[in-house]
């Protein structure tokens, strides 16, 4: 059975930092381009952070650029998201994604087909 799961979510202070990671199940995934996804309470989910299989390329959303940092431990079958210098509007639940086989990096939810469940993240003083 293909499965994403994320943990590391909690709350933090702002200016604050924590690690979300993904681990993956049922497939192999460095053979899969891996995106994380928020979404805050009343908006629409959005792209934050992508990083292709082997090659280890990444893009991210401007919002979070130089704040957060997307790797990955293949030999554990891990995706991780650094945050560091969390803001309240990091507030959010993140998602994980595999991207589909046929695509790589990319921001739009349409390229990936396989999702976690989430796991919430509060930025509050």
């Amino acid at each position: 059975q293909l499965q994403l799961v994320e943990s590391g979510g909690g709350l933090v202070q702002p200016g604050g930092s924590l690690r979300l990671s993904c681990s993956g199940s049922g497939f192999t995934l460095d053979d899969y381009a891996i995106a994380w996804f928020r979404q805050a309470p009343g908006k629409e989910r959005e792209f934050v952070a992508a990083i292709s299989g082997s090659s280890r390329s990444t893009i991210y959303a401007a919002s979070v650029k130089g704040r957060f940092t997307i790797s990955r431990d293949n030999a554990k079958n891990t995706v991780y998201l650094q945050m560091n210098s969390l803001k309240p509007e990091d507030t959010a639940d993140y998602y994980c994604a595999r991207a589909k086989a046929e695509y790589g990096l990319g921001a739009q939810q349409s390229r990936y087909d396989v999702w976690g469940q989430g796991t919430q993240v509060t930025v509050s003083s």
